[in-house]
């Protein structure tokens, strides 16, 4: 299929619509999860004292574009999506999961070592969760 050149302005808005969706649904996410501003900023890969940024996705803006934060987020969508496949009948425990102690992480919670080794972290807690379902 070839593009016509009117068709690409098109695609781009919905391009940055998706994102803009995608950036209010992982803010919700985050909510659910009950982290603070610092912790979604550390997963998002922005610095901790860049607040405002929060509020501009919260708001509806679209996350950056960079492969960086597409990554993490489409990581971090896909673990809610494996933890509400494994607990479809228990929103407490699937919201609760990442800050839960959990022998798989060496005792750690799921949420310390996304937050401390970053999109590797995430990686591994999203592989984990595809293992378990």
């Amino acid at each position: 299929m070839q593009l016509a050149p009117h068709d690409v302005p098109c695609m781009e808005l919905r391009a940055e619509e998706n994102r803009s969706r995608q950036s209010i649904l992982i803010l919700r996410l985050f909510d659910k999860w009950n982290l603070s501003a610092g912790d979604q900023l550390n997963l998002l890969g922005l610095n901790p004292t860049n607040q405002a940024f929060l509020e501009k996705y919260r708001n509806g803006n679209p996350l950056s574009v960079s492969r960086d934060m597409q990554d993490r987020e489409g990581w971090l969508l896909h673990i809610h999506r494996m933890l509400r496949i494994l607990y479809p009948q228990n929103p407490e425990l699937r919201y609760s999961w990442v800050s839960r102690r959990n022998r798989a992480f060496d005792n750690l919670p799921p949420m310390e070592l996304m937050k401390e080794e970053g999109l590797v972290g995430i990686f591994k807690v999203a592989r984990y969760l595809e293992g378990q379902c």
